[in-house]
C-alpha cells in the first residue's frame, strides 16, 4: 500500500509548506499530494480559498496577487510556495498529486507542466492531478492526453467507480469513511488504483489494508509507513 504525505508531512509542519515537502522527501513516502489554486497572477500552494486559516493574511487567494501572498507567514516562518517552486524542489524525486481547488484559467496550467516536462524537472509518471472538480479533469485530460488524472468523490456513488473509468482517469480517490470491498472490487475490475484520504489512525490503515487499498493519504507519513509495515506482519 502506497503511502502519499498530504499537503507535506502535515501532522508535524506547516501544511502545504515547503519545509513540509521537504520533510516528507525525506521519509520517503511514496507521492506527496498537495493542493493547487489561483492567485491573481500565478498558481499558489495552498488549501483553503481564504487565506486567514493557514497564513496572517486576509482576503481570498484568488484575489491576491504573488507579491502580497508571498509576505505572509504560512506557519513557523514559512512561505506560501508558488507551483514552480514545488516542482522544482521535489525535483521529481517522487510522485506529486496536484489537487486542483480554486483553479482557474487552466490553460496556463497546462503551459506550466509541459514546460516542466520538457525541462524534466518533472517526469509524466510522477505527475498526478487531483479534483472534485471533474469538468476540470476532463479538460485537462483532453488538452495533456498523457495526463495521469484521479477522480475525488466522498461517497460511495450508484455505479461505484463508473465515473472515474469515463473520465479515463488513473485513479479514484475515495473518503476512508465512504468505502466498502464492493468499491474497491469495482475500481481493480476497471483498471483504476483506489487511494483513500485521509488516514492517520492504526485501526484505519488496517482497515483500508484489508480491503486492497493502493494507498493512502496521510498527515503523518512516518507513522503511518510504520503502521503499515506492521500490519503486514499480521
Amino acid at each position: 500500500m502506497k503511502i502519499f504525505a498530504h499537503r507535506g508531512a502535515s501532522g508535524n509542519h506547516p501544511e502545504n509548506t515547503l519545509k513540509a515537502i521537504q520533510a516528507a522527501l525525506e521519509i520517503g513516502v511514496d507521492g506527496i499530494e498537495v493542493d493547487v489554486q489561483s492567485c491573481l497572477d500565478d498558481y499558489v500552494i495552498i488549501h483553503d480559498s481564504w487565506l486567514d486559516r493557514t497564513t496572517n493574511g486576509v482576503g481570498k487567494v484568488h484575489h491576491t496577487n504573488l507579491a502580497s501572498i508571498k509576505t505572509l507567514d504560512a506557519g513557523l516562518g514559512q512561505s506560501v510556495p508558488t507551483l514552480q517552486e514545488l516542482l522544482q524542489l521535489n525535483s521529481n524525486q517522487t510522485l506529486l498529486n496536484l489537487e486542483l481547488k480554486h483553479t482557474f484559467e487552466l490553460n496556463k496550467l497546462v503551459k506550466i507542466l509541459d514546460l516542466n516536462i520538457a525541462n524534466k524537472i518533472i517526469s509524466p509518471d510522477n505527475l498526478l492531478i487531483s479534483s472534485f472538480d471533474h469538468h476540470q479533469l476532463k479538460w485537462m485530460k483532453q488538452q495533456l492526453p498523457w495526463l495521469k488524472i484521479g477522480a475525488l468523490t466522498s461517497s460511495i456513488p450508484l455505479h461505484y467507480a463508473t465515473f472515474a473509468q469515463e473520465l479515463n482517469a488513473f485513479s479514484v480517490h475515495v473518503d476512508k469513511d465512504f468505502v466498502n470491498a464492493d468499491f474497491v472490487k469495482d475500481a481493480h475490475a476497471r483498471g483504476l488504483e483506489i487511494y483513500a484520504y485521509t488516514v492517520d489512525k492504526y485501526e484505519d490503515v488496517k482497515k483500508l489494508h484489508q480491503l486492497d487499498i493502493d494507498g493512502i493519504f496521510s498527515n503523518f507519513p512516518s507513522n503511518t509507513k510504520s503502521f503499515v509495515q506492521f500490519t503486514k506482519l499480521e
